[in-house]
């Protein structure tokens, strides 16, 4: 005997955006069309992302601080690094790209605590994330600690030395806590490694800071500020607010784009859209129904568009189906495919500029050089762009020169090179 999947049908659209129009709300959400808020910084790209995805990789920078200079322009590094890894006590203004609380005051009896600005957590992928979003990633936590099988077991009591530990030392990192590794391949964690990153999906541990790129773990009963840490919000609670964050950090996107966000289901998107915020609407081109913040509908999405070259973890871009219908522009990270199989090298960048994607180059850094190992331009509109953001890009990581190696339409390499040369 077979059941009939029941489906509820679909609100009729509010509006009809063309695709220029999709394309445009797009950038204004991720912060790429209109002057970018520089006061806010990089703590008011994050607040405004929701999440800015974490990776090892560093060739120019690392992606979590090529997001901000994207969208901001040639903020300092170590602003950068402080923007999320830095506490401030409740109600304390920071100049460290800006004020995440939005300068509010707290309670007098959280005054004189210190408070972080961001955790990390499994979002999209690893991720930095407002502080105040804690509480709606209850539903996770109580995921993992529901799981009734891991890929790593742990040996009776390795758990509770850990926590143990943390309570008595305070904040420490992996190896502190007795080495991450125990001696094989990169995955081949230790007892200790394994048994703290459980706590921190379990949310008994928390990461607020980096030291020199280790992850340093502190108890959450200690990290996260006593009025966020809780897990009182139910599932459908804490779904309905991740939907609505994802929703006005993509300005508008399909069912899929706006699951895939934070990495939740389709159908947990279901239950919860309608309660969301988020309104149905129709965009010209594509074969799946939308949806789109309302603010974003409100008024016609116009300003200066930022050139710049894009991480390939970008939000903007980390849906690879969304990039192809917003972009027309197909895009993948090939830093894990064998290289004698790369169409466009390594880390490929694509290049942002008047609101299209318009090429990509392959960066690399020898001393005070940029080395564009490889450049692929979709036209020669697209040269004196690429030149612009390769220039930028140098001075930004603290480069002199820039060097080209390989251009994908041989014709144009001379004229890259003569354009580079006209910026100094």
């Amino acid at each position: 005997m077979t059941t009939a999947r029941i489906t509820t049908p679909l609100p009729p659209p509010i509006a009809e955006l063309s695709a220029d129009e999709a394309r445009r709300i797009a950038l204004r959400a991720q912060g790429f069309l209109g002057a970018p808020d520089r006061r806010a910084g990089v703590r008011g790209v994050l607040r405004r992302l929701g999440a800015v995805q974490l990776d090892t990789i560093s060739v120019l920078a690392r992606s979590h601080e090529l997001i901000p200079y994207a969208r901001l322009g040639a903020v300092g590094r170590t602003a950068v690094e402080a923007a999320y890894w830095t506490t401030a006590a409740a109600g304390a203004s920071s100049s460290a790209g800006g004020s995440l609380s939005g300068g509010g005051s707290s309670s007098a009896g959280e005054a004189s605590r210190a408070r972080p600005h961001a955790f990390e957590y499994w979002s999209h992928a690893a991720c930095v994330l407002p502080v105040e979003e804690w509480p709606h990633f209850a539903f996770r936590r109580r995921a993992y600690r529901s799981r009734p099988q891991w890929y790593q077991d742990l040996p009776d009591g390795a758990y509770d030395a850990v926590i143990k530990q943390l309570r008595a030392e305070g904040p420490l990192t992996a190896t502190e806590l007795g080495g991450a590794k125990n001696g094989g391949e990169w995955w081949d964690w230790s007892e200790s490694k394994v048994a703290v990153e459980r706590a921190l999906m379990y949310g008994e541990v928390v990461c607020t800071d980096r030291r020199g790129w280790k992850r340093v773990y502190d108890l959450a009963e200690r990290a996260i500020p006593a009025d966020l840490l809780h897990d009182e919000l139910d599932d459908t609670e804490c779904l309905r607010r991740l939907v609505r964050l994802a929703g006005q950090a993509l300005g508008v996107g399909t069912r899929a784009d706006i699951a895939d966000y934070h990495r939740l289901k389709g159908e947990q998107f279901d239950a919860v859209v309608a309660d969301s915020g988020l309104v149905p609407v129709r965009v010209q081109g594509w074969d799946k129904p939308a949806w789109a913040d309302p603010e974003a509908l409100a008024s016609a999405a116009r300003g200066r568009h930022r050139t710049t070259l894009l991480s390939p973890f970008d939000s903007l871009i980390w849906e690879r189906a969304r990039t192809e219908r917003i972009f027309g522009f197909t895009h993948r990270l090939e830093a894990y495919v064998p290289k004698q199989k790369r169409i466009h090298g390594y880390f490929a960048m694509p290049l942002l500029a008047g609101g299209k994607l318009m090429g990509r180059v392959d960066p690399a850094r020898e001393g005070s050089t940029l080395v564009a190992k490889q450049v692929s331009l979709v036209s020669p509109k697209a040269v004196a762009p690429m030149a612009q953001a390769l220039r930028e890009a140098a001075e930004w990581v603290g480069c002199d020169a820039v060097r080209i190696e390989r251009v994908d339409r041989p014709e144009l390499g001379p004229v890259l090179s003569s354009a580079l040369a006209r910026l100094g």
